[in-house]
């Protein structure tokens, strides 16, 4: 798992003074960057191996201003091709949102999927996770 704390921006807030709903898929995006980097090392864009082909976020519970926020990270499935990213906001201790990140390994000049490394396998598999069905 990969874990970081941020604090949410007053800017983050919305109307209603509490985080706002689109915040969370562009935190769950910028806490990716270790799983970027397995592809990508040094994170040139001209090197860019990734797609996203899905992203599901489920909201639990509210976020608030002047709180600090972990984002946690977890592979959560891995494919021939593709795996996806699990990850979870919390703050005061509770699980407030979470979301799933369909990512595809690419070949841009190819125009299609490419099978994961055994390496960048590896490493994926090092932060996987079994989630509970409910």
């Amino acid at each position: 798992m990969f874990s970081e704390k941020m604090m949410p921006h007053f800017s983050d807030t919305d109307a209603l003074g509490h985080i706002n709903n689109t915040k969370p898929p562009i935190w769950f995006e910028g806490a990716r960057a270790p799983i970027f980097k397995f592809f990508t090392p040094d994170l040139d864009p001209k090197k860019w191996q990734l797609i996203i082909a899905k992203i599901e976020v489920s909201y639990h519970g509210q976020l608030f201003y002047g709180q600090e926020i972990e984002i946690k990270t977890f592979i959560s499935r891995i494919g021939g091709a593709s795996f996806d990213v699990y990850q979870e906001l919390w703050q005061h201790g509770e699980k407030c949102v979470s979301g799933t990140a369909a990512m595809v390994n690419f070949d841009y000049k190819a125009q299609s999927s490419k099978k994961i490394s055994v390496d960048i396998r590896a490493q994926l598999t090092e932060h996987l996770i079994e989630l509970e069905v409910s």
